[in-house]
């Protein structure tokens, strides 16, 4: 790797560049991550911090004012890492500020996830800082062009704009993604189609990071706060006075009888603080753009098994639902304080989940009916709609470039979310409203094993977890590769006529090539991908089941 030196550039008037040996570089990160590892895992077995698990004193003197350190139950720690003015980087440039917070969490006191620590950090930045904006990044996000922010700051400063601009919206951007996406990482319709349309309305929802926001608009429903052009610039203070301010901004009890959470800063309430906050300030009257360019301005992490990808847009379900029952119910909340159409986007996503219900219906009913030799002369009315909205849907994805394999694999990660993402999810948020115990907050993995990285890359499907998902979606399965088998048989045998049954039979053959992937992780895999003997035989069980009791469900209708 090359560094350039422009200091020495300057005073000799030469181009000069300095080699840096970038896997010694590697190297030593490595080293530094494992001895970190390390000392995490033996502070976790002993449950105390001891001399040997700290780099010096000060880290030491930390542990000592807090012996009850755990996850649940810490202290403030503010750390000034870097300094503008004071510290510098190998060639000489100064560097930026760099503060670690680390907000104190009680037993006795909800600390509202993601949102929480949002709040924290918005309050601690104000207090060393009140810069007018605000970006925020997930851990792991990184910034991939440096002109980002000027690009925001070309939204925020204009006078058409400024005034009412709550925040500007990058999309969301993923490295490590196989050519073929073959899990619909890349979420084209949450992330770049739907957002150019609301764009021309009140602007994009926060999707959680990549995002830079106007402070005042974090500051409640106040149109009266100053202007970003108006406030304090340069101004930093580390002084005693102004660290001990921010550690009592981050005191756990500091929002207790506060409208922190309500009408102020990130709103909570859901799991999706991100949707709710954006949905929030839309009907308080803020406005957002968004901002695709061409380079991606900020890219991150995508799970890299199918489990983890299910279970993430499970968790998205549940929190979307927290947002569509709650008191400001996009349905008439949102209507009446944004407008009709912003509305009505934000109740289609809040009710996402609802999609469980037509998909397990088109997944099971139409190769249930095919089996029972139950025909509905109607079916053509439905054939109609479905083929309308593949080929509207296909046009959408052709029309911004997508390749027709990628919107392929993106319409099988639909169907297959039906029966798991979608249903769990969905059961989940009605064990939770009826205070029943159910399976809670979970943060999924983005560390990829080298043999499930290896699957991943050559487009193969995951299925080695012992997943309740995998049982629901191996049975949908089962009953339509049992539907075309025994529709194939009659047709053949001359039992029925193949016009009379042939818009189900292509329907059925349809659902049984997007499930190709699952036959072939049930029944002739032999990698580390494949699903377990056990869930296969659940799922076939299940699938028998069904038939048994549509059959008699149609006996008795007849």
């Amino acid at each position: 790797m090359l560094w350039k030196r422009p200091e020495v550039e300057k005073a000799h008037g030469l181009s000069c560049w300095r080699w840096i040996d970038c896997e010694k570089g590697e190297d030593r990160a490595q080293k530094m991550y494992e001895n970190m590892k390390d000392r995490i895992g033996r502070a976790t077995e002993r449950n105390y911090m001891s001399k040997d698990l700290v780099s010096d004193e000060e880290e030491l003197e930390i542990f000592k004012t807090w012996k009850g350190f755990s996850r649940n139950n810490q202290p403030t720690i503010i750390k000034v890492l870097l300094e503008n003015g004071k510290d510098v980087d190998i060639a000489g440039n100064s560097l930026p500020n760099l503060i670690y917070v680390s907000r104190e969490k009680s037993p006795a006191s909800h600390h509202h996830y993601k949102a929480g620590a949002l709040n924290v950090l918005t309050r601690v930045s104000g207090a060393l800082s009140n810069a007018p904006i605000v970006l925020t990044l997930d851990c792991d996000t990184f910034s991939n062009d440096p002109r980002a922010p000027l690009r925001a700051l070309c939204y925020f400063l204009d006078p058409s704009l400024a005034t009412d601009l709550a925040f500007v919206q990058f999309p969301q951007r993923y490295r490590g993604i196989n050519e073929d996406d073959i899990y619909a990482s890349r979420y084209m319709r949450f992330f770049r189609l739907n957002p150019r349309g609301m764009d021309g309305l009140r602007g994009p929802s926060y999707v959680g990071t990549g995002c830079f926001f106007a402070r005042v608009s974090l500051h409640g429903d106040t149109k009266a706060a100053l202007p970003i052009s108006s406030l304090e610039a340069g101004r930093f203070s580390t002084s005693e006075g102004v660290l001990k301010k921010a550690h009592g901004l981050a005191k756990c009890d500091y929002e207790d009888a506060s409208s922190w959470g309500s009408t102020i800063g990130f709103r909570y309430g859901s799991l999706v603080e991100d949707f709710h906050t954006g949905y929030r300030l839309h009907c308080e009257g803020w406005r957002s753009v968004f901002c695709n360019p061409e380079r991606a301005a900020f890219v991150g992490e995508v799970p890299k098994n199918l489990n983890d990808a299910i279970s993430q847009m499970k968790r998205c379900v549940v929190g979307l639902y927290e947002v569509g029952f709650s008191r400001h119910t996009p349905l008439s909340y949102g209507v009446r304080k944004a407008s009709f159409p912003v509305g009505l986007f934000y109740a289609h996503c809040a009710f996402l989940g609802v999609w469980c219900v037509p998909l397990m219906i088109y997944g099971l009913l139409p190769r249930l009916a095919l089996i029972n030799h139950v025909s509905d002369p109607w079916f053509f009315v439905y054939a109609y709609l479905f083929l309308a909205a593949y080929l509207c849907d296909l046009l959408d994805f052709l029309l911004d470039g997508v390749p027709f394999r990628r919107w392929w694999n993106d319409q099988r990660i639909w169907l297959i979310r039906g029966p798991t993402a979608y249903l769990f999810g969905t059961f989940e948020f009605l064990l939770n409203s009826l205070s029943v115990s159910a399976p809670g907050f979970n943060v999924t993995s983005k560390v990829t094993e080298e043999e499930q990285a290896d699957r991943y890359a050559r487009g193969e499907f995951d299925f080695a977890a012992r997943s309740p998902f995998f049982g629901a979606l191996a049975a949908v399965a089962v009953v339509n590769l049992s539907a075309v088998a025994v529709g194939i048989k009659r047709v053949v045998t001359g039992e029925v006529e193949i016009g009379e049954f042939s818009m189900q039979l292509a329907l059925c053959g349809f659902v049984a090539v997007n499930c190709w992937p699952i036959y072939g992780a049930m029944f002739w895999r032999r990698d580390g991908g494949r699903m377990p003997v056990s869930v296969t035989a659940a799922a076939t069980v299940v699938a028998g089941l069904l038939h048994v009791i549509a059959h008699l469900a149609f006996a008795f209708r007849g």
